[in-house]
């Protein structure tokens, strides 16, 4: 069961993404859920949901984790027994985690789809778009800043967070694979680096602290 990507992004942060083209059955073997976990998935009425959550716990144990490391909070963001920072996505068959050592992170995973120019106006505004070349170009980048936005609404897991009012996205160009952002909550200004990359009609962003801010 290979591996799909792995992006080592630091010494202390890692990024490892799975395809998920195996069977249930075989997904399940060797790996034990913690009563929690194991209602989760048996919850899970699709056979494609149930089979993500198993490929993360595949991806944890390549990293030497166990699910019984794992915990979530009351805002349902997960966490490490032994301190480290997780951030989980999944999305048809693709699935991701980004650890780290050193600061807090978050991932997401996008398929790339023409729905996301209706619901564009809710996550950013949409005038800033019109100078794109065609209709494939707006889709990618607003793929990238809703994906770039998801990612640090799972860092921050504060509830009342606004996508449009709250997080800002630095205009970015396509070729760099990276941007910045900034959270302005409350009386609270937070500023976080933005990597993404495009792989099969998907879109993968990832978000880790600015620790020189």
């Amino acid at each position: 069961m290979p591996v799909y990507k792995t992006i080592t992004v630091s010494p202390t942060t890692k990024v490892l993404l799975w395809k998920v083209e195996e069977p249930e059955a075989v997904l399940a073997k060797d790996v034990l859920l913690t009563p929690h976990c194991q209602n989760r998935m048996d919850g899970m009425k699709s056979e494609s949901h149930r089979r993500a959550f198993l490929s993360i716990r595949h991806l944890m144990a390549l990293e030497g984790y166990a699910d019984s490391d794992l915990y979530y909070d009351e805002n349902g963001k997960p966490h490490l027994k032994d301190g480290k920072h997780i951030s989980i996505t999944h999305s048809y068959n693709f699935t991701a985690i980004i650890l780290s050592a050193a600061h807090e992170v978050g991932i997401d995973i996008e398929k790339q789809r023409d729905k996301i120019m209706k619901i564009a106006y809710k996550f950013t505004p949409i005038e800033e778009y019109h100078t794109l070349a065609n209709a494939e170009a707006i889709i990618r980048k607003l793929t990238i800043v809703w994906g770039a936005k998801e990612s640090l609404y799972k860092i921050y897991a504060q509830p009342g967070l606004s996508f449009l009012k709250h997080i800002d996205v630095q205009d970015f160009a396509m070729d760099t694979g990276k941007t910045t952002a900034q959270i302005v909550y409350g009386d609270k200004k937070s500023v976080y680096e933005i990597d993404f990359f495009e792989f099969e009609g998907f879109t993968c962003v990832y978000a880790q602290a600015n620790l020189g801010c």
